[in-house]
This record gives C-alpha cells, sequence and structure tokens, in this order.
C-alpha cells in the first residue's frame, strides 16, 4: 500500500525531471512532458556504484514505470558522480539543469535547517523506525514541501544504515581514542560538531575523494555504513571498523518542483506507486547487503570492533540542544522519538 499517496512531491518530481529531455535541457516545455506522442526524458544523478542498492532500486523504477507509461517516460541513472558532486547536482536540479538527484539529508540541512532533525545522532532508533517515518505523509508533509520556493520537491528517501568510524592505523573504542584524527565527514555544520563531540577532527570532504584522502594520509578514516565501505573499496585503506553506529543516516529524492506540478494526475500516482515500492525494495536490499558487506570487508582483510557505545552516547548528549533550536524543529523531533516508542512497545510487534 503506498503511504505517501496524497503527498504528490514524489510523483511530480520524477515528472518534471522527465520533461528535460536530454536534448532540451533549459528548454523544457512543461505543457508537453509525458504527452503520448513524445518520451519524456529524466536524469537522475546518483553518488553510488553500480553495484550500491540504491542503483538498483532506481534502475528498477525506471523500467517499472516506463512500462507502465508505455514509454512516455524513462529515468536515465547515472551513478558514480557522472552528473557532479552532490552539492553541485543539488544546484543544478534548483537551476533545472537535470530533474532529480539522490542527495544526502545533509545537502538539505544547508537549505533549510529543519531537515537536522533528521539528520542528527539520536533520532532515530533503527532503519525500521526512520522508514516509518520517512513514509509518514501527515509528519513529513511540512518539511518535505519546505524547499518548493527553490524549485526542489522532496519525494521520500533511502536509508543510509547505521554509520560508524573506520581508521586507517588503528580502532576508536572510545571517544577518547578519536583524539586528533581526522574523519571525513559530510558537508554539515551538525554532523563536523558530531565528530568533535566523539573526539575527533572532522574534515569535510566530497565523497568521490574519500578513498584517495586516506591513502595518502591527507584523512585518518572518515564515518559512513557497512554498504558504501565495501561498494567504495574504503575497507582497503581503513581497515579498523568500530562500531560506534552514532547515527542513522538517511538520502532524499528531491526533484524539479515545477516539473512535478507539470506531471498528469494518472502519470504521478504510477509514479508513486513505484517510488513507494523502490523505498520498500531498497530497504530490503539494504538489509542483505549490510550483512554481506560485513563479510566482505572481513574477506579483504578488515577487522570489526565492538566499541563502548554508552560513552559515544554521552559525548553526543548535547548535540540535540544545540542544533534544535525552533518550537517546530523540537516537535518534530518529540514527534520521530515518540513514533520509536509506540513501535517497541506494541505489543502485536512481538518486541
Amino acid at each position: 500500500m503506498r503511504t505517501r499517496g496524497p503527498l504528490t512531491l514524489g510523483a511530480t518530481a520524477v515528472l518534471a525531471f522527465g520533461l528535460v529531455s536530454c536534448a532540451d535541457l533549459g528548454g523544457l516545455d512543461l505543457d508537453t512532458v509525458g504527452a503520448p506522442d513524445k518520451t519524456t526524458y529524466v536524469k537522475l544523478a546518483l553518488n553510488q556504484s553500480e553495484s550500491h542498492p540504491s542503483f538498483i532500486a532506481l534502475e528498477n523504477l525506471s523500467k517499472r514505470f516506463e512500462e507502465r507509461t508505455d514509454g512516455r517516460w524513462v529515468i536515465e541513472v547515472f551513478p558514480n558522480e557522472q552528473l557532479g558532486s552532490q552539492q553541485e547536482v543539488l544546484q543544478f536540479v534548483m537551476s533545472s539543469a537535470i530533474e532529480m538527484a539522490i542527495v544526502s539529508g545533509t545537502q538539505l540541512e544547508n537549505l533549510n535547517k529543519d531537515f537536522q532533525v533528521l539528520n542528527m545522532p539520536t533520532t532515530f532508533g533503527s532503519v525500521d523506525h526512520q522508514m516509518s517515518v520517512v513514509r509518514d505523509q501527515d509528519l513529513m508533509e511540512p518539511l518535505f514541501t519546505s524547499l518548493e520556493d527553490q524549485n526542489i520537491s522532496v519525494i521520500g528517501g533511502f536509508t543510509q544504515g547505521s554509520r560508524s568510524i573506520y581508521t586507517s592505523d588503528s580502532p576508536v573504542l572510545t571517544p577518547a581514542d578519536m583524539a586528533g584524527r581526522k574523519i571525513r565527514v559530510q558537508e554539515s555544520d551538525m554532523h563536523i560538531r558530531m565528530i568533535q563531540l566523539m573526539g575527533g577532527s572532522a574534515t569535510p570532504l566530497s565523497y568521490g575523494e574519500v578513498y584517495t584522502a586516506i591513502q595518502s594520509g591527507v584523512l585518518d578514516g572518515a564515518e559512513n555504513n557497512e554498504v558504501s565501505y565495501v561498494t567504495q573499496n574504503h575497507y582497503e585503506v581503513a581497515e579498523h571498523w568500530s562500531q560506534t553506529e552514532h547515527l542513522v543516516g538517511l538520502d532524499y529524492m528531491v526533484m524539479r518542483h515545477d516539473l512535478l506540478e507539470a506531471m498528469s494526475e494518472q502519470d504521478r500516482d504510477a509514479f508513486l506507486d513505484e517510488w513507494d515500492k523502490a523505498m520498500v525494495e531498497h530497504t530490503d536490499l539494504w538489509n542483505a547487503e549490510t550483512a554481506q558487506a560485513i563479510e566482505d570487508a572481513k574477506a579483504g582483510g578488515a577487522t570489526f570492533h565492538e566499541v563502548d557505545r554508552a560513552a559515544f552516547q554521552e559525548a553526543l548528549a548535547p548535540i540535540k540542544d544545540e542544533f534544535l533550536t525552533t518550537p517546530f524543529q523540537r516537535e518534530l523531533f518529540d514527534k520521530v522519538r515518540a513514533a520509536d516508542t509506540a513501535e517497541s512497545t506494541d505489543p502485536e510487534s512481538g518486541e
């Protein structure tokens, strides 16, 4: 069942994205996108490789949506930062140079600080909790519609899984072990502060540059999930994985708002159906890939270390009061946390 049906951001975004074909960048005729006598090409930027669950889920979404619209819509997925870094492709969507992109939550919080609520440590208790929140239309609509005046519609998200620290020389077992270490972090004031509270030196850097930076000694390590650790081969240059699980990360699907609005109601509904399936498929793939990634990393020479998680949680405790400064942010945080409590205490959940 589609849980975000009435929220048309996702469908409209994809349709709007489709409006820009490879042949007519910057000169879209929004009145004819999705027309029966043409194919509307949608360019979707992704920074992950072809083996990543995000690429697989998006490719399957593209196939289903093309079939469902009899070839009137074609979503072309460009992996490996082919269209630019996340910061660049977000600007391209805003300026209508491309139609859609998968971007990290840190990119959106640079446009609206309210996104910090979903991007900070301690917000989500698990991937399942996270995805139930992201698919909750009533809860997410005020946030997901907040960038429309910048020509961005947020249509949903993919989990980044639980993020941990990995380093090149020795493991991080307590916050004290982070002292003096240069750790790659996403371009976010809050995530920079997160690493600082954990005891390290935060170094913002483009995702595609991390491998070389660790290899050359510019970085001592990074923080990410197990899947990216393996698909980007970071275990080759940072063999110590420390299971801090300090954050459940989130990527967002963003789309040109004007293109979203140009979609027909029928095409929009079809896209939303297929996008919902993509979120479910991605989560299933993610869970399976995470287990496999751990095995692959170990086979490649990585060592997984248990850490003093209580010490890290205590170190991160001040971040909520530092960054959630408005009534809306605090209310949204409380609602998200309450959803996790409700799930964990549901007598029918078996937990």
